[in-house]
């Protein structure tokens, strides 16, 4: 007669029990405890899976301390809710990374926001949108502008004018600071520049007060080389128009016209 022993050792196709608290099945070489139908190595109920040959644990859950894990193992986070944190590796979100009560974000490489990037409340402050474009809702400052501006509107660009009074003297006309120049002449006076760039359109009107005999510096030049006289009576007003030909060390060449006399 058989002991239990031998009777429990014959059982070739494994051993089960009754309402499946532990099942060895032996033709897939799987032990399941609260399950008779075990998919691994090793299964508890639903929630635990073990394979011995692969090293893999499996669970619906996992708690504790794992600053005792080594390697880079690949973590899905579906949900963290934390006042702290920090990742020494690569940080992949899938969905919506939200930020509350951040101060400062510093990026030492580079950004890339696919689908553009909001500041502010969405649109409120100001959208970089995916194609290169950029929507400010409040005023946009910078050192200086470069680019096509022929689509801007609300604004006034007209020429500078600069104004000076010569009095039996010589006048100088700044051509960097302004491209329209009033003088107010009285007694001898001559007109000569600084400064300028070539190609630069440029206009002086001069306006008598009292008697002017106004003359001009070896800069200007006129057709056939014939310096325009101008009126001399109080109140006479004309008015001079040149363009720069160059400046620099060659000596300034301004290529003028004259209009005269509007008394």
């Amino acid at each position: 007669m058989a002991s239990n022993a031998s009777t429990l050792a014959s059982f070739a196709t494994g051993i089960g029990t009754q309402g499946a608290v532990l099942q060895v099945d032996n033709a897939t070489q799987s032990i399941g405890i609260g399950t008779d139908n075990p998919q691994a190595m090793l299964q508890v109920g639903t929630s635990i899976t073990m394979e011995g040959n692969l090293g893999i644990i499996t669970a619906t859950t996992f708690s504790g301390n794992a600053t005792g894990l080594s390697g880079t193992p690949d973590i899905v986070v579906g949900s963290v809710t934390a006042t702290t944190g920090s990742f020494s590796g690569s940080v992949s979100v899938g969905g919506t990374l939200t930020y509350e009560d951040v101060t400062n974000v510093d990026a030492v490489g580079l950004i890339t926001a696919r689908s553009g990037i909001n500041i502010g409340s969405p649109g409120i402050a100001a959208t970089l949108t995916a194609d290169g474009g950029a929507i400010y809702s409040g005023i946009v400052t910078a050192s200086s502008y470069r680019g096509d501006g022929s689509q801007l509107t609300g604004i006034s660009v007209g020429l500078t004018t600069e104004a000076i009074t010569v009095s039996s003297g010589t006048g100088t006309l700044n051509l960097t600071d302004a491209q329209d120049h009033k003088v107010t002449a009285t007694g001898t006076c001559t007109i000569t520049v600084t400064g300028g760039t070539e190609a630069d359109s440029h206009t002086v009107r001069i306006i008598n007060s009292g008697i002017a005999t106004v003359g001009f510096s070896t800069y200007f030049l006129f057709p056939s080389g014939a310096t325009p006289t101008l009126p001399t009576a109080d109140g006479a007003i004309s008015l001079i128009s040149f363009t720069v030909n160059r400046v620099g060390a060659a000596g300034t060449q301004l290529l003028s016209g004259a209009s005269v006399n509007y008394s």
